[in-house]
Formats: structure tokens, sequence, C-alpha cells
């Protein structure tokens, strides 16, 4: 009965690449708001499906109508994702010098060193690490620094009255290339309790780039720490130092 379905190996091939890059697509989006729009869509493509088998004018015609638009809304919607996932294409490279680790690994020492005084000092800092997608275009609007990463220079710049302690601080390798940074803000506001601009800028840039952010509330002291659009919140000095290693010199 189904003998004209002819099963080659490389059609097997092509749905078991088909179903990786569903999977990791969606466990990509897994977490973020852009799951219940996914999930919006795809119950629009399937009542469109619906209307075509039971033949349904009116409706048929308003979804027919909609394809386009469905296209140019999922580029838009996902924008930040999309950027995020091609952007992440070329992070992998076969080798990693033993001394850009050293130079990661003694930066890393002195950023949660800056937190642990911040935090006991109740001094509000936001610090982003840059990775594979450059931040150029956030370093742009603060101020140019070029000095080597160090507790005691973190510190001075978040102290106020300095004139960058609003800002974010952008380390690049072992230097702080610019302070008093502008980031994007995430739109969201709660997580555990109300986000306050700092931590909303540390998710924001974490969430449209692969950078890395480290937060110290000016109110509570907390120390929280933002990767790809997650954010974990009050945390003591040996799991920010661990969750910065897993992200940066693991992957190195």
């Amino acid at each position: 009965m189904l003998s004209f379905i002819r099963l080659r190996a490389v059609d097997i091939i092509d749905i078991m690449l088909v179903a990786l890059l569903v999977f990791y697509f969606l466990k990509f989006l897994q977490g973020t708001r852009a799951i219940r729009m996914l999930y919006a869509l795809i119950f629009l493509v399937v009542v469109s499906f619906v209307a075509r088998w039971l033949d349904f004018k009116a409706l048929g015609l308003i979804v027919n109508s909609l394809t386009t638009v469905w296209i140019v809304a999922f580029v838009i919607i996902f924008q930040p994702e999309i950027r995020n996932i091609l952007a992440r294409f070329g992070r992998y490279r076969p080798l990693r010098f033993l001394l850009k680790q050293e130079a990661g690994k003694a930066a890393m020492d002195e950023i949660v060193e800056a937190a642990v005084q911040m935090k006991e000092r109740h001094i509000g800092g936001l610090v982003v690490i840059e990775r594979d997608i450059g931040l150029r275009e956030y370093a742009d609007t603060g101020t140019r620094l070029d000095a080597r990463v160090s507790a005691a220079l973190v510190v001075s710049i978040f102290t106020p009255p300095s004139p960058l302690h609003d800002g974010a601080v952008i380390v690049v390798g072992a230097h702080i290339v610019a302070a008093g940074c502008t980031l994007p803000l995430s739109e969201t506001t709660y997580q555990d309790g109300f986000l306050g601009m700092r931590h909303r800028a540390g998710l924001g840039v974490a969430t449209v780039t692969d950078a890395v952010a480290i937060v110290v509330s000016e109110t509570s002291g907390r120390i929280s720490f933002a990767n790809r659009g997650k954010l974990l919140t009050n945390l003591t000095p040996s799991q920010l130092k661990y969750n910065i290693s897993q992200a940066l010199l693991k992957e190195a």
C-alpha cells in the first residue's frame, strides 16, 4: 500500500538534522519571553491548516493574508534571539592560548574582589565582560580608559561622587576599555523582586550579546550575575567566581 514511499539514507539524515535544529532552537528559547510568542505563532499556523482542511473560506482568507506578516513578525519578535544565535556561530575556536587564559583568571579574581568590596560598602556597580560579540557600540557611549583590571580601580570608578559611577564598566580580556557606558535595558522588570536599572541593563546586554554582567546592588549589597538572558541573584563570592569561570574560562 505504501510501496511508493521510498525512504533513503539521505532522507533519514535530513530528518535528523531538522529535528536537531528544532530541538536546539527550542532549547535556546527555553526560559525566555520569546517561547510564549513562539507558541502563539505555532497556534496561528495550526489554525491556518485547519481552515484549509475544513475549507473555511472566510477564515482561510484572513489566515492566508497574514502569511507574509508572520514571517516579518517572526524576525522582529525574535530579533535579539536570532542575532545572538547567528553571532555564536563563530564563537568556538579550536585553540586558545594559555597566556590569554591566565590573564582571564587574573582579571576574574580582581572583578570578584571588587564585587566583594562593593557589597560590603553598599556601592552599586555593573561590570560587563566581553566574550566573542564585540561591545564597541556600547563602549563608545562611555569614557575610554584602557586600563588594566584591578579591584581598586573598579571600586573607585563606582564610588560616588565619581562622574562614571552611574554607567557600566566594560572589560575586554584583562583591560577595562571604558566606563560610564550605557547598555540596552531588559524588558524584564520583575525577577525575584523588582529589578533596578543596573540589573535591567546587565540582563539586557547579556540577552542581546554573549557578554556576561556582574551587578552589585547599591541598596541591598546583593551580587547578581547575568548570562545568556538569565539573571542569578544573591550570589556569594565563591558562587560568583564559579559562574564567571564556567562562562568564560571553560569555553576558552
